[in-house]
């Protein structure tokens, strides 16, 4: 006997294939497990036990992806980077008010991505959450035909994180006098890919092949390095550094999407402004390209990217040479004022 064909499958959702998917997802999320997990993939729901480690424990969430730089990874066949995108802009969102990352789930939706194509995505969001001591604790792979493109996807992710309540960051002890500190960024993270692809002509409906010939491109500009390798360098992490010095810390702030002027005032007390000295910090020669390229003013530019600093910490001016010390490769970018109008200004443009 013959069997009929599948007229879900037929409508662009296979369920076999969906389960043969599937079968592969507990041993990846072994792979991310801390001992607080009390599920393994399959149920409806994932657990974990926050337990007794804790005096007044605040969970800290965050919701966020990684834009059109997904775009780029498919182009270059590197959806294994998406993982590290995601998962390192997660950790810094919650990162910012202290809080330590304790579990992740994933979301991708798409249309026709292969079973491969799937396992790589999970797999590189394992990798990065291993690597940060993050529980993958479960996540959803959606086949949304007629909603995306055949072969395109997105990638979502869910961070939640812990901090005692008497550690909470919220900028509330920030002053006037507060010496900003800013760590390197490794590229644009995961903000401004459309503009960057805009002005580079790169997924922006040129050939496929022409495509693969502006990834490879080696301009004097980046020091041998490709446009695809410096356009593909994933979102870091800042917890690992930043977490000997929390308590020293006054406010966090995480350069993503909004650049300085949207991202620093969401932490500033009222009638504080940060003024930043923008020589104090070498930008990346990334975003001199696309600046070069598409003719984009410096203050868009300041308003789009992270322009190499990825995290941007305010302390005590007493404080600061201890936090220098535990942390060599952050460097004096500025200080906090009194607001004349500005939340943020970018002085040396």
């Amino acid at each position: 006997m013959t069997s009929e064909p599948r007229q879900y499958a037929a409508a662009g959702v296979d369920i076999a294939a969906r389960s043969k998917f599937a079968k592969g997802l507990p041993g990846i999320l072994a792979k991310a497990r801390r001992p607080e997990v009390l599920s393994d993939a399959g149920p409806f729901s994932g657990l974990f036990r926050l337990g007794d480690k804790y005096r007044d424990p605040v969970l800290a969430a965050s919701a966020d992806g990684i834009g059109t730089k997904v775009k780029f990874q498919l182009a270059a066949n590197r959806l294994d980077l998406c993982g590290p995108d995601i998962l390192g802009h997660s950790v810094n969102d919650i990162l910012t008010c202290g809080a330590e990352p304790l579990f992740f789930l994933d979301y991708i939706a798409g249309n026709a991505l292969t079973n491969d194509q799937k396992s790589t995505l999970v797999e590189g969001v394992a990798r990065a959450c291993a690597d940060n001591n993050c529980a993958l604790l479960g996540g959803e792979t959606a086949d949304m035909p007629d909603l995306y493109a055949p072969g395109d996807f997105d990638l979502a992710g869910f961070i939640v994180g812990v901090v005692e309540r008497d550690r909470i960051i919220d900028g509330s002890k920030i002053r006037e006098g507060d010496v900003l500190l800013g760590l390197p960024s490794t590229g644009l993270h995961t903000n401004g890919a459309s503009l960057a692809r805009k002005v580079l002509g790169i997924c922006d409906g040129e050939p496929e092949d022409e495509t693969g010939r502006r990834l490879e491109e080696r301009p004097a500009l980046l020091g041998g390095q490709s446009v695809g390798e410096a356009l593909l360098a994933t979102h870091r992490p800042y917890y690992r550094e930043l977490s000997p010095v929390l308590d020293r810390l006054h406010g966090i702030a995480h350069i993503t999407g909004g650049g300085y002027t949207e991202n620093v005032p969401r932490i500033l007390p009222e009638g504080l402004a940060a003024v930043f000295d923008t020589r104090a910090w070498p930008v990346l020669p990334i975003f001199t390209l696309i600046q070069q390229r598409g003719e984009v003013t410096p203050e868009e530019m300041y308003e789009v990217f992270n322009m190499g600093i990825g995290i941007v910490v305010m302390v005590a001016p007493d404080e600061a040479e201890a936090v220098e010390a535990a942390i060599p490769e952050a460097l004096r970018v500025g200080r906090i004022a009194e607001s004349r109008g500005k939340r943020v200004e970018l002085r040396g443009l």
